[in-house]
């Protein structure tokens, strides 16, 4: 929740410098097409593999300690010991590429202060918090039963679906306008 209203309070206190940067805009333009493009592809390889791509699954990881010690036998994956170390890796929250949080963030933007920015975000973690205890478990129980690999090819197919549309619509958008600019006679 602090990282939340922390990074509301600085979205709100940073869109008076957006103004400056409308300059650059049409610079980032082809990267925010690279990047939706990129992840039309992937949505299409989840929809076509049903599973996601092996480098994907790599990102995050840390190889496991070899020999005795903490790390043995606990797999690629390196568990996070102690509460400062635990509210240091949730701090990092806020910068997670998530459609909904990114949302909030405007919403938090477009606030008169940092402490209206703060406070919406602060709302935000409360009410999300929620889906991000229950959505695990919802997840076991959707994979509960039956085979279990092919409900996960599904529910990957699915989420690619959804990557897809999402993509889909972000480099489509506005793409009318701009061409029908150039079919209209003057």
């Amino acid at each position: 929740m602090a990282s939340y209203a922390a990074g509301g309070a600085v979205a709100a206190v940073g869109v008076s410098g957006v103004a400056s940067w409308s300059q650059i805009t049409p610079a980032l333009r082809p990267l925010w097409t690279l990047l939706n493009a990129a992840a039309f592809a992937l949505g299409l390889w989840l929809m076509w593999k049903g599973q996601q791509p092996a480098w994907l699954g790599r990102i995050g990881r840390v190889p496991a300690l070899a020999g005795p010690g903490p790390g043995k036998g606990q797999g690629p994956w390196q568990r996070v010991r102690g509460p400062l170390r635990a509210g240091a890796a949730g701090s990092l929250w806020v910068a997670w590429p998530c459609g909904l949080l990114q949302s909030a963030l405007l919403v938090a933007a477009l606030t008169d202060g940092a402490l209206a920015g703060a406070t919406v975000m602060a709302v935000f973690a409360a009410t999300s918090a929620p889906g991000l205890v229950f959505g695990p478990w919802v997840w076991r129980r959707l994979l509960r039963g039956g085979d279990v690999a092919v409900r996960e090819r599904w529910l990957m197919r699915a989420a690619g679906a959804l990557i897809v549309v999402a993509s889909g619509w972000a480099l489509s958008h506005g793409l009318w306008e701009r061409t029908g600019a150039f079919c209209v006679p003057l």
